[in-house]
C-alpha cells in the first residue's frame, strides 16, 4: 500500500493515518510513548490500546504485537500500541499497570483529536502485557469495555511455585524464609485472578494449549474464577500452540482463527 511521510505522520492510502512516538505521560524525567493507527474517517470509532509482552523486563510496542495490529485496523478500530516502564528492580513491578491506566486516560482526553469514542475503549495485551492490561482493567474507575488477554500470567503465585523457569534451588532457598512470604504477597497483589469481581469488564482469554512458559491452565483457571463471580469470560484455546503470536504466524491454521475471534469479540463489546 502506498504511503507518505509528512511531519512524522505516516499516512496509509485510503486506510489509516499512522502517528509515531506520541508522548502519553511523563514519569519524572522519562516520557512514555505510543504509536497509533487512526481510520481515515470523521466518525468516532472504537479504540483498542495494545500492551506488548516481554516478561516485564523487555519488549517492543511495534515488534512484539505486530501480528495483532493489522486485523484491528482492518476491522475499523483505532489502535494505540504503548511502551511502559520496564522492571529494573522489584520495586517497579506494578509500574506498568499505572502506565496502562495513564494511556487510557490520555486516549480519552484526546478522543476528539483522534476521532475516538471515549466510551468505547478496550485493552489487548499479550503475555506480561496481558497481565498489565488485566490489572488495569480491574481498577473500578477505569471503565473499560473489554479485555483481550493472550497467554497472560494471571496467577503469579502459582506460576512462581510451579514453573520450571524458576530454578529449583531458588525455590528451596526461599522456602520458609522471611523473603518467601514477602515475595508471594507481592505476587498475589499483582495477580489478576485475585481481583476478579462481579462488575468487572468482560474478558476474552486466548491461549496456546502447548504453552511451556505460561501454562494454558492459567487462562482456564482465570476464566473459571471470572464466571464463578458472575462476570463474563470467553476462553479461546489455540490447539497445539506455544507462547507468542509472532511464532503463531508460521502456521496460518493457528494464526488466522484467533485473529478472527479477537475481532469478532471486540466488535460485539465495542458496538
Amino acid at each position: 500500500m502506498p504511503s507518505l511521510i509528512l511531519g512524522g505522520v505516516l499516512s496509509l492510502a485510503a486506510a489509516v493515518t499512522m502517528h509515531h512516538n506520541i508522548e502519553y505521560t511523563r514519569v519524572g524525567e522519562t516520557g512514555l510513548a505510543m504509536d497509533a493507527a487512526i481510520p481515515q474517517t470523521t466518525a468516532r470509532v472504537p479504540a483498542v490500546i495494545v500492551v506488548h509482552g516481554g516478561g516485564w523486563v523487555r519488549g517492543d510496542r511495534a515488534v512484539d504485537v505486530a501480528p495483532i495490529l493489522p486485523p484491528l485496523s482492518d476491522a475499523g478500530f483505532a489502535w494505540f500500541s504503548i511502551s511502559y516502564r520496564l522492571m529494573n528492580d522489584a520495586a517497579q513491578f506494578g509500574a506498568g499497570v499505572e502506565d496502562v491506566e495513564a494511556a487510557v486516560r490520555f486516549v480519552r482526553a484526546h478522543a476528539a483529536e483522534y476521532h475516538v469514542d471515549p466510551d468505547r475503549i478496550a485493552l489487548v495485551g499479550e503475555s506480561a502485557g496481558g497481565q498489565l492490561a488485566a490489572m488495569a482493567a480491574l481498577q473500578p474507575d477505569l471503565k473499560i469495555r473489554g479485555v483481550v488477554a493472550l497467554y497472560a500470567p494471571t496467577d503469579l503465585v502459582t506460576l512462581a511455585k510451579t514453573s520450571d523457569k524458576v530454578p529449583e534451588w531458588v525455590r528451596q532457598n526461599l522456602k520458609g524464609s522471611a523473603f518467601e512470604a514477602l515475595i508471594l504477597a507481592g505476587l498475589k497483589q499483582f495477580s489478576p485472578i485475585e481481583h476478579v469481581r462481579r462488575d468487572m469488564p468482560p474478558f476474552l482469554l486466548i491461549h496456546g494449549t502447548a504453552d511451556a512458559l505460561v501454562p494454558y491452565e492459567q487462562s482456564k483457571a482465570m476464566c473459571a474464577r471470572i464466571r464463578a463471580e458472575g462476570a463474563s469470560c470467553d476462553l479461546f484455546p489455540v490447539t497445539g500452540a506455544g507462547h507468542g503470536v509472532r511464532w503463531w504466524e508460521a502456521n496460518p491454521a493457528t494464526a488466522e482463527p484467533y485473529k478472527r475471534e479477537m475481532v469478532r469479540w471486540l466488535k460485539e463489546r465495542l458496538s
